[in-house]
């Protein structure tokens, strides 16, 4: 099911201006779940970060044991390839993605041979600045590495998050903010998480529990360079209660205000005004380096 309009898919070495198969149904990623993407965006003209993106893809699906026969590079090229099917203004969701065919020992293991392929691309648009969330806890938490494929973006772990989201969307809010096995704070059901307190980010440290975000990183990297001090270590839910404000990060939205977590008010508030500015200056200046 699309999230978006407009799709475009590349898939048998071909771009196609629709939403098509790709996966059959004894396909491995279809019968056992072995299926890995990643998420960039394409906006006004820019797609940030767009090969760290298709990068990690690739690493995501080695760490399923998968074989892709394509690299970071050729997937960057592809979707640059494919963008430039869509007006200048679109605001557009970029998804590569691999999955198994074959499989190996028991069937379970998937085979050494070449994985799936295909890129999506579909026009979603950008929440607008102002549009904020609020947060709940959730009973479920992050999984660890050695029960689960944290090093991976992949589907499989998406149940998991699914759960939190149900949760938190039955007790009336938006989000889930997610502890790690030893319940300290890791990320929320959909971004990495950051508060600021007394003019000092903090954010969880990457433990293996979760994905050290791609967008998560360039926002560490802006706030640093503008001079703001950036904490990364470990954070209960206690010190998200005493934060003056907490915003997501992800590639869907870059930044997304936090309005409340659990009855605790936040403001809309000039660190999260300026890692938005940041960003897209960034962004901005590094297609002017191009």
């Amino acid at each position: 099911m699309a999230v978006g309009t407009d799709i475009k898919t590349y898939v048998n070495g071909v771009w196609h201006d629709a939403d098509m198969p790709i996966m059959s149904a004894a396909d491995h990623g279809a019968w056992l779940g072995t299926t890995v993407f990643d998420g960039a965006r394409y906006v006004d003209g820019m797609a940030p970060d767009l090969k760290a993106h298709c990068e990690r893809v690739v690493r995501s699906a080695r760490a399923l044991m998968l074989h892709p026969g394509v690299s970071g590079q050729q997937i960057f090229e592809i979707a640059w390839d494919g963008l430039k099917r869509y007006p200048k203004d679109a605001a557009v969701y970029v998804r590569p993605m691999l999955w198994g065919i074959d499989g190996g020992a028991y069937g379970i293991l998937p085979a050494e041979t070449e994985a799936g392929f295909c890129v999506c691309l579909e026009r979603v648009p950008m929440a607008p600045p102002e549009a904020a969330v609020r947060l709940t806890r959730t009973q479920f938490h992050r999984p660890v590495l050695t029960d689960n494929v944290c090093n991976a973006k992949a589907g499989c772990l998406y149940p998991n998050n699914a759960r939190m989201l149900a949760e938190a969307k039955a007790k009336g809010y938006d989000n889930a903010l997610v502890a790690d096995a030893l319940g300290n704070v890791a990320e929320t059901a959909t971004a990495n998480v950051f508060m600021v307190r007394d003019g000092v980010v903090f954010t969880p440290i990457p433990n293996g529990t979760f994905l050290d975000g791609i967008t998560r990183q360039r926002h560490i990297a802006n706030l640093r360079a503008d001079g703001v001090e950036v904490v990364e270590t470990v954070l209960s839910f206690d010190d998200f209660k005493q934060a003056d404000e907490v915003f997501l990060s992800g590639n869907l939205n870059k930044v997304t205000p936090v309005a409340e977590f659990d009855g605790t008010p936040y403001e809309h508030g000039p660190i999260t005004r300026r890692v938005r500015a940041l960003y897209w200056d960034w962004a901005a200046d590094a297609v002017a380096a191009a």
